[in-house]
């Protein structure tokens, strides 16, 4: 099948991450001519892109994995218990070169936007390059945090030293992938941001800068990370029994090794409750966040004694309880925003050569040729680092024109406020899947897991369309209704809901993103997983599967 204009394929994947990488190979898989763009030199999605100075997953590295294949469990040893940037990047590689999906990925290439043509029912993807191709079913993989966002500060060109976004760290010319072979001693250096790439990078660099200014406009939770070594014994015990580790995430809520203990946090004693954080936030991982009272995420009252807990931790770490104070949140409870993971970042505060700038008592006003000029002070500097994160989950959309029915973009339909079914599509956008995106199940939890659940969901909608005779696929206005009014009715029951995050849409340096969205399914892992095969039983219903008289005539050209 194939255009005259332009070159046809079955399905065209934007993304060549964990996701955008197992979902090529699956629908190669079941027979599908396939095609995948991304704009990095090689595989490995934000893996391939950050390299910052102290960059490391925070999932355990043995569940941020591939899980449907045994060989890639069995054949791959993990070296630490938290992987750094430059392992995980090497088991991505490992896995593609046993996927052999590099063959159909080209690389170097952006995605500038898509059309779909209602005539021949199929999507025209716009290549930077001015190239174009033609697909029936169009998917995107890209990650919910790829569209690094940069503040809009007066005079940021005009500084004379170095200066870049943590997302697109400078590669080191002998071809390392680690940003830990930046040299910053004796150096001025600036990071403005403190969200979970800052706190990385801050811990990093202040080990050799010759002073080290932190930016910061809101303070986040930050809990220990608790990473060490995996050694050859423990390693070889997790895969004795990877079966049960990836079955027992399986049924958590976030797919993380952690089980909310189901009772409030108000029905024990102080003691007893105090013991338990004790123990939670001197265990490796997510535990106190993750395996903590239940109620912590939708009790106010029961946020509010584990947050103090957790202050009181920074106020122990950070000898100037001036500078402890202003590193404790003050406007969100533990764990109602995005908790980063640190390992000695309290501390870097008892440091001499560490400085915190909080600019919402100076804000910033302008960068200047020497550095950084606040309301209240000038700051002369080498380097600048924007730790200023992402536009998150809709961003990389809004950065493709991506056009449905009537020329209708998505950013226009998605303005006052994102509607999808199940995450996965949107009405007015057929044949159109969003994998680890807005609504949908892999957005709030361990993406490694979730994602690859998602994936062979749609592999299996799409082989099931296949053998029914169906190349269409749209949705019902009132299957999309339900499910964002799902969405919002679970996050009214969490803190959430109530607080400025990305989990929300909110982000002030994106204009017309200041205002609290619905983007997150926090119903659990579990309870999706159990909707998405209940609509596959009932024959992917809120779905409306049909076959196309003009695109049948189309595929004959």
């Amino acid at each position: 099948m194939k255009n005259s204009n332009d070159t046809w394929y079955d399905a065209v994947i934007i993304g060549a991450g964990l996701t955008g990488m197992y979902q090529l190979y699956l629908l190669r898989k079941a027979g599908l001519s396939v095609r995948g763009f991304d704009a990095a030199g090689d595989v490995g999605g934000t893996w391939y892109w950050n390299r910052y100075p102290g960059c490391r997953v925070d999932t355990e590295s043995y569940v941020y994995c591939y899980g449907f294949s045994d060989e890639l469990l069995n054949e791959w040893s993990w070296s630490e218990r938290f992987a750094s940037q430059p392992e995980v990047l090497r088991y991505l590689n490992f896995a593609a070169d046993k996927m052999d999906v590099r063959r159909d990925f080209q690389f170097n290439t952006r995605v500038t936007g898509a059309r779909y043509d209602e005539m021949r029912n199929a999507w025209t993807v716009e290549l930077e390059d001015g190239d174009r191709v033609t697909t029936r079913y169009l998917i995107s993989a890209t990650g919910p945090l790829s569209a690094a966002q940069m503040p809009a500060y007066d005079g940021a060109a005009s500084f004379r030293g170095e200066s870049f976004h943590s997302y697109y760290w400078p590669r080191d010319p002998s071809g390392s992938t680690a940003g830990e072979t930046a040299d910053f001693t004796g150096k001025r250096v600036a990071v403005i941001g403190t969200g979970a790439t800052g706190v990385q990078i801050i811990t990093e660099v202040a080990k050799s800068a010759g002073e080290l200014f932190v930016f910061q406009r809101t303070p986040n939770w930050c809990i220990p990370l608790g990473n060490g070594p995996l050694v050859a014994a423990e390693m070889d015990e997790i895969k004795s029994r990877y079966g049960d580790i990836l079955d027992f995430c399986k049924t958590t809520p976030t797919s993380f090794p952690y089980m909310p203990i189901n009772m409030s946090a108000l029905d024990v004693s102080k003691m007893e409750r105090d013991a338990l954080f004790e123990r939670l936030y001197n265990t490796p991982g997510y535990g106190i966040w993750l395996g903590n009272y239940k109620d912590t995420w939708s009790s106010k009252a029961a946020n509010g004694v584990v947050s103090e807990f957790v202050a009181s931790k920074i106020r122990e770490r950070v000898k100037d309880q001036i500078v402890a104070e202003k590193l404790i949140p003050k406007n969100h409870g533990f764990g109602t925003r995005r908790v980063p993971m640190e390992s000695g970042y309290y501390e870097v505060y008892n440091q001499s050569n560490v400085h915190l700038v909080d600019i919402k008592e100076t804000p910033i006003e302008r960068i200047t040729q020497e550095g950084i000029a606040t309301s209240a002070h000038r700051y002369e500097l080498d380097v600048i680092i924007y730790a200023t994160g992402f536009d998150a989950l809709t961003g990389a959309l809004d950065r493709m024109e991506i056009r449905g029915r009537s020329g209708l973009t998505l950013k226009e339909a998605w303005a006052a406020d994102p509607q999808t079914y199940l995450g996965l599509q949107i009405a007015g956008f057929p044949n159109f899947f969003t994998l680890v995106a807005a609504q949908n199940g892999a957005s709030f939890c361990n993406i490694a897991m979730c994602s690859q659940m998602q994936v062979e969901w749609v592999t299996d909608m799409i082989r099931h369309m296949q053998q029914n005779g169906f190349n269409h696929s749209e949705l019902s206005a009132a299957a999309q209704d339900g499910w964002t009014a799902e969405i919002k009715r679970l996050l009214a029951k969490t803190l959430l809901g109530e607080v400025d995050s990305w989990f929300v849409g909110v982000n002030t340096n994106v204009a017309g993103k200041s205002e609290r969205r619905a983007l997150v399914y926090t119903g659990g892992g579990p309870a999706y997983r159990a909707i998405c095969a209940e609509v596959a039983a009932g024959g992917y219903e809120g779905f409306q599967l049909k076959r196309t008289a003009q695109s049948k005539a189309a595929a004959k050209d």
